[in-house]
């Protein structure tokens, strides 16, 4: 559909002294676009950790005066629809609009505020907000999140297993970082005397800070070109437009009600499992998500704060409803979303939720199970969930405590269209793979493999993606490991037929006298020693339709880049492959 024409028709009907010329409509739209995205590419060039500069865990959005997303930058999606629930908060409760002066920036990172945790996600995601004024009226704001990799904390970067919010280092309330222009030195100061690591943070906070205030001119000169009336006016017909183009999708889904629950924590660590259960009830061009029936928030830092509980559900919306619908406000308008307080879905202080993560992945897994029901055309099998791999050590050259790892890539459920994709920090994760090359320079490691893991993929019509293999050795000093998978018992399921995809483990010292694989997938931090290996298999996607009706030549494609063994071609897709000649031919079945 072209949207130009879908935009005018939208236009006319929501305008009343002016039409807005659906031309002039698409141009704002990019623009807004390419300010979210200008915010973004400044803060990862100049940041100097390297979860910013080199996995990129930042996210930009351009919001109205009200705090409603207009635009945002597409980087991490938990992060990127949280921004205008926390601003929206903020606003509500302890900064009322009349208080933000031209100039100024605030800064917050508490998931608690009011009583309730629609804030920010945790409290290494500093949110970083600058009003936008043309003609000394407040038209909106500029919002920037940014994961810092040390905010103090009982563990450096705040990794284990926290029992409260207390242990997860500096809380800030929203407070102005600069006012009127004028740096508060005094709230840096606090920042700065709560990390293991200033040098670091003071450089990509104030990156931050001057990242999110770039948007101050660009805003200026779009309301200079097009005036003050006609702007207002196009943020109003942008979020009506996807509004409308949301409710058509959700329309040609059948009315009912499907339900689905996931497990977490699904080994039993930590007490677990625990479930998440949900109802969704599809009615006309709406929906409710009804989480009645989950389990209580736990004492650790799984719990999912409400904001990225949201977050989560509309991500899962702006993937089965279409990525042609420009991505705003209007595209929520259609939810409705219950979830009870002191739940794994609604966390309540003193809740701790670092590692908020595990559930949201499994939030998106749950509404995806969901609506397979009714509409699995849509949807895609389950992925490989939550991944984090970091260790932190003492780097023998500066003595200095040092943090290197990532947000681990494993396997993507597949779709009724395409394979699973392989080797991705999935769904509402979706961070860069940092350059070992780019790590072993900055820290004590070396890193060994770091490829594709066979058979790992869950076999179907349309394969899993498959997971992968990451070993390093450790040349730090005092090493402790912080681990977190899922899908270690409870496999990534497949759907419409398809199989599931393998689960992951962690064995340290893979190979040698010493060799021992980690009991759980997710646990507080382990200590380990200097020159030990770690090795991580990640899990691989679940599968989509019958792998019997999968084209021999895909089988044959996968055995030859070794995706799929020649042994699993004939278990589960019924066709031999000659591993001479590769000449392939189905088995009857």
């Amino acid at each position: 559909m072209d949207i130009s024409e879908s935009i005018s028709d939208v236009a006319v009907a929501k305008t009343n002294t002016i039409d807005v010329d659906p031309v002039t409509l698409e141009i704002v739209r990019n623009a807004l676009v390419a300010i979210a995205q200008r915010i973004t590419r400044r803060m990862i060039r100049s940041a100097i950790s390297f979860i910013v500069k080199e996995m990129e865990d930042c996210s930009a959005s351009i919001l109205d005066a009200k705090g409603q997303l207009l635009a945002e930058e597409a980087g991490p999606p938990i992060q990127l629809n949280t921004v205008g629930i926390c601003l929206q908060t903020i606003l509500k409760h302890t900064m009322p609009p009349e208080t933000w002066k031209p100039g100024d920036v605030v800064i917050v990172n508490d998931p608690y505020i009011a009583d309730e945790s629609l804030a920010a996600t945790h409290t290494n995601d500093y949110l970083a907000y600058c009003p936008l004024f043309f003609e000394g009226q407040l038209i909106g704001f500029s919002g920037l999140m940014v994961h810092h990799l040390d905010i103090g904390g009982m563990n450096m970067a705040t990794r284990g297993w926290g029992t409260e919010i207390y242990q997860e280092g500096l809380r800030l309330p929203a407070v102005k970082v600069v006012c009127a222009g004028v740096v508060q030195k005094q709230v840096l100061e606090i920042v700065l005397n709560n990390t293991r690591t200033p040098g670091t943070l003071e450089n990509d906070l104030l990156s931050q800070i001057a990242s999110v205030g770039i948007a101050q001119s660009d805003i200026h000169s779009l309301f200079q070109k097009y005036g003050k009336e006609q702007m207002l006016k196009c943020f109003n017909a942008l979020l009506d437009f996807s509004e409308r183009r949301t409710r058509d999708e959700i329309s040609a889904i059948i009315d009912g009600e499907y339900e689905h629950e996931e497990p977490v924590l699904d080994d039993g660590a930590e007490g677990g499992p625990h479930y998440l259960r949900l109802k969704i009830i599809k009615q006309g061009s709406e929906m409710t998500f009804d989480f009645s029936g989950t389990d209580p928030q736990i004492a650790g830092p799984i719990n999912s704060p409400l904001a990225t509980t949201l977050s989560a559900i509309y991500y899962v919306m702006r993937c089965i409803t279409g990525s042609d619908i420009p991505s705003n406000e209007g595209c929520k308008r259609p939810l409705r979303i219950i979830a009870e307080p002191g739940t794994l879905v609604n966390a309540r202080k003193p809740a701790a939720v670092y590692q908020r993560m595990v559930v949201c992945h499994s939030i998106v897994d749950l509404v995806m199970g969901a609506l397979a029901k009714a509409a699995p055309e849509r949807v895609m099998a389950d992925s490989c969930g939550c991944l984090y791999n970091f260790t932190y050590v003492t780097n023998p050259a500066t003595r200095n405590r040092v943090l290197f790892g990532e947000v681990v890539p494993g396997g993507l459920g597949a779709t009724a269209l395409s394979d699973g994709i392989n080797v991705m920090a999935c769904h509402v994760t979706n961070c860069h793979i940092p350059p070992m090359e780019a790590l072993e320079i900055e820290t004590p490691v070396l890193y060994r493999r770091r490829e594709f893991q066979i058979d790992t993929g869950g076999a179907g019509r349309y394969r899993g993606g498959v997971g992968q293999v990451l070993e390093y050795q450790i040349l730090g000093q005092q090493p402790m490991l912080a681990h977190t998978s899922q899908k270690s018992v409870s496999l990534p399921q497949g759907i419409e037929g398809g199989l599931p995809g393998d689960g992951g483990r962690w064995i340290i010292n893979r190979g040698s006298n010493e060799e021992r694989v980690l009991p759980y997938a997710i646990g507080d931090v382990e200590p380990l020693q200097t020159g030990d290996t770690v090795t991580h298999h990640t899990p691989g996607g679940g599968g989509y339709g019958d792998p019997r009706q999968r084209p021999i030549e895909s089988v044959v494609e996968d055995v030859r880049a070794g995706l799929v063994s020649f042994f699993m071609a004939e278990a589960q897709y019924g066709v031999t492959v000659d591993p001479q000649t590769y000449a392939a031919q189905r088995l009857p079945t």
